[in-house]
């Protein structure tokens, strides 16, 4: 199809791909630091990163050549044999926090979470028995569109249409102590948690909220888990985003940006977690293959380091005092700033999908959390005068 106009793109788009998703009416080429190309030659300012996935932005040096040292070496082998690069991702995450001890590879953050399922209730059945088996989730969470990650994905969009989903599952309210108090019980096996909810609106997990989940998953024989494959890894200013809340799960999903862009998904957990699973309770064929785990090792090295980490907190303090520069400008249209770091939400009197589109025409991409919520997933490498320029760009929309 080389040649063909953005428009026969797009119809070919219609004609052989299933029409699952609502796509931008241009078609992207090429992609350089924070900005991407479409075919008609128009320049973006990318602030959705690929939905948190290209933290490094387009082009990084040290990924193009990860990938193409590793590539030429081996690309796969399954998980019948052992390979150098899933061992040295897998220290470099266990490393990261004494929360971990074990680490599962597989392909994205929608396994991740299905994993996360079963290996919590894997446990609960090793140390309770049968009955353990209940998942409490949260109002506005967002884990997967899979059958399991979707049952405890609390939006009915998502759900409905694919009812019955996986039973056994409850929802509270999201930072609302007294009210998963009243949700838990016994037979729960697993907590949930967002520290920061992506397509949930943006909203972050309070601090006293998290510990008191902590307390009562304590008390009732359940286990932790936090869902970080959008807000970990950097987003929030430092590598995971619970560090900023004092407390540790039992089990974590990271995804998203872990690759640099090639599919991966990663389960880290404690011992007296991966000490309940068994050779053969669960398995993938392309999961910590040797070109994603490389990959995956050059960009965790390059987002745990301190100056790196340090250059995040930074911006995002510049981010966060433009928007709020820019809701003291239009305290009609701007309701409601949420997020942390770089992972930021914008609540709006009206659609946020229409302010999408406008941005478009200005040269900015963003996305959306929402009917009313704009969300912000820059590059981590964004500059103040990328700020600027974003923020001009979404002034604009929002005026348009």
């Amino acid at each position: 199809m080389t040649g063909e106009s953005a428009a026969d793109l797009i119809q070919a788009d219609h004609d052989y791909l299933l029409q699952s998703y609502v796509r931008a009416d241009f078609v992207i080429e090429r992609g350089e630091g924070v900005y991407l190309y479409d075919s008609e030659g128009r320049r973006y300012l990318d602030f959705v990163a690929g939905i948190a996935v290209n933290a490094l932005g387009y082009g990084d040096r040290d990924v193009l050549n990860a990938i193409n040292e590793q590539a030429a070496r081996l690309i796969h082998v399954s998980n019948l044999y052992h390979t150098r690069p899933a061992v040295e991702l897998a220290a470099l995450l266990v490393q990261s926090s004494p929360a971990f001890n074990k680490a599962f590879f597989c392909n994205s953050g929608a396994e991740a979470i299905e994993g996360a399922i079963k290996f919590a209730r894997r446990y609960a059945r090793a140390h309770f028995g049968e009955g353990k088996t209940t998942i409490v989730a949260f109002d506005g969470s967002f884990h997967g569109r899979t059958m399991g990650a979707v049952a405890i994905t609390a939006r009915e969009k998502y759900r409905e249409p694919f009812m019955p989903v996986m039973p056994g599952v409850r929802f509270a309210r999201y930072n609302d102590l007294a009210s998963l108090a009243a949700t838990m019980g016994h037979d729960v096996c697993a907590v949930v948690l967002e520290p920061v909810q992506g397509e949930g609106g943006l909203r972050a997990a309070e601090a006293e909220f998290v510990r008191g989940a902590r307390e009562l998953c304590r008390q009732y024989g359940a286990l932790l888990i936090f869902d970080e494959i959008q807000c970990g890894m950097g987003r929030t200013g430092t590598v995971w985003a619970h560090e900023q809340l004092g407390v540790q799960p039992d089990l974590m999903t990271v995804a998203k940006p872990l690759a640099g862009g090639l599919p991966i998904g990663a389960i880290l957990m404690g011992q007296h977690v991966a000490d309940a699973i068994q050779p053969g309770d669960h398995g993938t064929t392309f999961g910590g293959n040797p070109l994603a785990t490389a990959v995956g090792a050059t960009v965790f090295r390059k987002i745990s380091d301190p100056a790196f980490l340090a250059h995040v907190q930074q911006v995002s303090n510049y981010l966060d005092e433009a928007l709020h520069d820019l809701a003291a400008e239009q305290p009609d249209v701007v309701l409601e700033l949420r997020g942390r770091g770089l992972m930021r939400g914008v609540r709006i009197a009206g659609s946020a999908g229409a302010v999408r589109e406008a941005a478009h025409r200005h040269g900015l991409l963003v996305a959306t959390a929402g009917e009313d919520v704009i969300r912000l997933l820059p590059p981590l490498i964004i500059e103040p005068q990328h700020v600027d320029e974003a923020i001009a760009g979404l002034r604009a929309a929002l005026r348009a």
